[in-house]
């Protein structure tokens, strides 16, 4: 059960009044979801080209995501509202999970390329699931609790 929240949450973390965190994010999720495809295709062909765009998805994945949680831990930690709020610390905690583990995976590729299979491509699965999870908090954080949302203009 859905409920409309009686007042918006605005976001300290935004530019013009629309919240930067969901702005930036969307890259990196896309780089790392983009990584699964990337790992099942070098098991599938063995071709190098995909341990080198791997390595790129999973760079671009963690530090961008790492860059992108930067406006979500202001919004968690200055809005007395958002921590108040359960799902918030969920979806961070979540979101550290996930992007330690999507580090892990580039350290792994830059270090050892030849790792990608198996350990690579579980990572990538896991980071995968996880980031599954973080959005669907996070969209639990915008339609439930209209985080960065204003619900007062609309209709």
């Amino acid at each position: 059960m859905t409920h409309t929240p009686q007042r918006s949450i605005k976001s300290r973390a935004a530019l013009a009044g629309h919240p930067l965190h969901p702005v930036m994010i969307h890259f990196p999720v896309a780089a790392l979801m983009a990584l699964v495809a990337s790992d099942l295709a070098y098991w599938y062909t063995q071709d190098p080209f995909w341990l080198r765009s791997g390595l790129w998805l999973a760079g671009v994945g963690a530090f961008g995501g790492w860059i992108a949680s930067v406006a979500g831990i202001i919004d968690l930690i200055t809005v007395a509202r958002i921590r108040r709020l359960i799902t918030g610390w969920s979806h961070a905690i979540v979101a550290v999970v996930m992007l330690s583990l999507a580090s892990l995976n580039w350290l792994l590729r830059f270090n050892e390329p030849g790792a990608v299979l198996p350990w690579g491509l579980a990572i990538s699965l896991v980071t995968a699931c996880l980031i599954a999870l973080a959005g669907w908090l996070g969209g639990q954080l915008v339609y439930e609790h209209a985080v960065g949302v204003d619900v007062e203009k609309s209709p």
